[in-house]
């Protein structure tokens, strides 16, 4: 993806930043010590490591804290800049004591915890807007009122336990673009108006993509492309700084799905003239 979007000259290879991995003290403002534990010392039990659906690897915990840098990395650029993409990230199924669906840790919400703590930022707001429920997103900041959840997904399709987010929309199986789209356009102004965040974490999944193999949706191309810039430009008319993760991407053809992705970065790169990314 980082060549193709050099080669059609939608940013420069000094346009990437690379990131640090995490801190072990800032994943622990997510993660319990009990979890951090099981990942350090390979203590998964077996329903564990189901649930995880990936191989546990010292591998696997590497890249996930340096995954979790550059989301950290990209919430604090686009706070400079307006807007900033990271190549990865949007780790949603991860819950403080457990990992599910791919997800080893939660780098939204890690990132959204540091720019807190380090007083950035007092109010956050996630679109989420994977195919699938960000069920461990939802739990994390289900107390946290300076936090706003808003999920849309296909309700029907993993995960069958859906915490609830501020707001869920919970889309038929098939939905498209005008569907989706109107939604969309329908509820994010006022939720931003209302809630005055300071930050808006977008996870720009590609799995809403009517040819994905992990989604039920009908988003076309160029449907992913006018979400994007809903999102995009919605926060901007309203001040609020946007730190876009891809999250999920599972087409048949890997092209789709990598032509979707760099049509994101795309979008960053015209709403805000200047889009610098953590290159994991």
């Amino acid at each position: 993806m980082k060549e193709r979007l050099i080669a059609d000259a939608t940013i420069a290879a000094a346009d990437f930043v690379r990131p640090e991995p995490a801190t072990d003290a800032e994943v622990a403002l997510v993660h319990t010590a009990a979890y951090l534990r099981k990942i350090a010392t390979d203590g998964f039990a077996i329903p564990e490591r189901l649930a995880l659906e990936v191989p546990f690897s010292p591998g696997l915990r590497e890249a996930s804290w340096l995954c979790a840098g550059g989301s950290i990395l990209v919430a604090r650029l686009a706070l400079q800049r307006g807007v900033a993409v990271h190549l990865g990230g949007g780790f949603h199924h991860a819950f403080p004591d457990h990992g599910e669906g791919f997800c080893l840790i939660n780098d939204v919400a890690i990132a959204i915890r540091v720019l807190c703590r380090d007083g950035a930022i007092r109010r956050a707001l996630v679109i989420d807007l994977d195919v699938h429920h960000g069920n461990g997103t939802a739990a994390i900041f289900a107390d946290d009122e300076d936090v706003f959840t808003f999920s849309m997904h296909q309700e029907n399709n993993y995960p069958a336990w859906k915490p609830p987010s501020d707001l869920d929309i919970g889309l038929d199986d098939g939905a498209g673009d005008e569907e989706y789209l109107g939604a969309l356009g329908s509820h994010l102004p006022r939720i931003i108006e209302r809630h005055r965040p300071g930050l808006a974490v977008y996870l720009a999944g590609a799995d809403p993509y009517r040819e994905d193999q992990l989604g039920g949706l009908g988003l076309t191309l160029a449907g992913l492309r006018r979400r994007d810039a809903l999102v995009l430009e919605a926060c901007r008319a309203r001040g609020v700084p946007v730190a876009v993760l891809l999250a999920g991407g599972y087409a048949v053809r890997q092209e789709d799905t990598i032509e979707i992705h760099c049509n994101t970065v795309k979008e960053g790169r015209r709403v805000s003239g200047a889009v610098d990314r953590g290159d994991l």
